[in-house]
C-alpha cells in the first residue's frame, strides 16, 4: 500500500516539531531534508525516534564512495526508515551507501533503512536536459539510473511519479519508488515541473508519496495530510492501480 511522506521543510526545530505533533495520530513517514539537516539534526532526529516517527532522511549524499559510507554510517538510527543518495553519484558509490547502512545497523541491532538513489529531480523539465548534457528525456535516464541502483542492492528509486510505471514493468513490484512533486488538484506547483496529483501516483504504482508545501503551509496540516490519505486510499480501493 502506497505511503505517505509529509516533508518537514521548515526552518526552525519548534516548527517541525509542532508539526510532528499535528501528524502523529496519521500513518505517515516524515522527510528531514537539507534544511533540518543544516540547521537542527540532532534535535529533530531525537524528537521523531523518541516519539516512534519513522523517518526518510533526504540527504541526497553524492560524494566518493568512501565519503558517502561514512555519511551513511552516522545517519543510520532506530527510526529511519529510508535514506537517500544520488544515482549520478555511480556504482561503486551507491554499493558503498548499501553496504554502510547494513553494517551500522547490525552494529544498533536493527533493521537496515532502505537506501534509494536519486534519478533526476522533479524540479529538472524535459527542456533543460540539453543544458545539462544529458541524452534523452526525464524517462529514459530515469530508467538508466535505476538500472545502476538495483545493481548497487539500492531498494529502489526517486522519481517522478511520470515515470513509475515503466520502472515498475522493467524492475518489478519489489523494486520501490518514492515520489517526489505531489500536488493535490488546484496547489501551485511552486519550483516542481514534473508533477502529478496523489491519485495519479497512486494509480502509477508509487510505493512512497512525499507532500510537502500544501500540507506544511496548510491553515490545518493534519486536515490536509488526511485529505491526501483519503484521497491515495479512495484511488487505491478503485483497482485501477497497475
Amino acid at each position: 500500500m502506497t505511503q505517505l511522506i509529509v516533508a518537514l521543510d521548515v526552518p526552525s526545530a519548534e516548527e517541525a516539531e509542532q508539526l510532528v505533533e499535528q501528524l502523529r495520530e496519521l500513518d505517515v513517514l516524515v522527510k528531514i531534508g537539507l534544511e533540518a539537516l543544516y540547521g537542527y539534526p540532532e534535535r529533530i532526529l531525537s524528537y521523531c525516534e523518541a516519539r516512534d516517527v519513522r523517518m526518510f532522511v533526504d540527504a541526497k549524499l553524492h560524494d566518493i564512495p568512501r565519503t558517502v559510507g561514512a555519511a551513511i554510517k552516522q545517519l543510520v538510527r532506530p527510526n529511519v526508515h529510508v535514506i537517500n543518495v544520488h544515482a549520478l553519484g555511480g556504482l561503486e558509490m551507491m554499493r558503498a551507501a548499501v553496504d554502510a547502512s547494513g553494517e551500522r545497523s547490525a552494529e544498533l541491532g536493527i533493521t537496515p533503512p532502505h537506501i534509494f538513489a536519486v534519478t533526476i529531480l522533479t524540479s529538472i523539465g524535459a527542456e533543460d536536459f540539453n543544458e545539462l548534457g544529458l541524452q534523452g528525456g526525464p524517462g529514459e535516464n530515469a530508467i538508466r539510473l535505476a538500472a545502476l541502483a538495483r545493481d548497487a542492492g539500492c531498494s529502489g528509486v526517486v522519481c517522478s511519479a511520470h515515470e513509475v510505471r515503466d520502472l515498475k514493468r522493467f524492475f518489478g513490484d519489489d523494486f520501490l519508488t518514492l515520489t517526489p512533486g505531489i500536488r493535490p488538484t488546484g496547489s501551485a506547483h511552486g519550483d516542481q515541473k514534473r508533477v502529478t496529483t496523489p491519485a495519479q501516483a497512486v494509480a502509477a504504482g508509487a510505493d512512497y508519496l512525499v507532500v510537502g508545501r500544501p500540507i506544511v503551509e496548510a491553515p490545518d496540516a493534519f486536515a490536509a495530510a488526511r485529505a491526501i490519505l483519503e484521497e491515495m486510499s479512495v484511488e487505491a480501493s478503485s483497482g485501477t492501480t497497475r
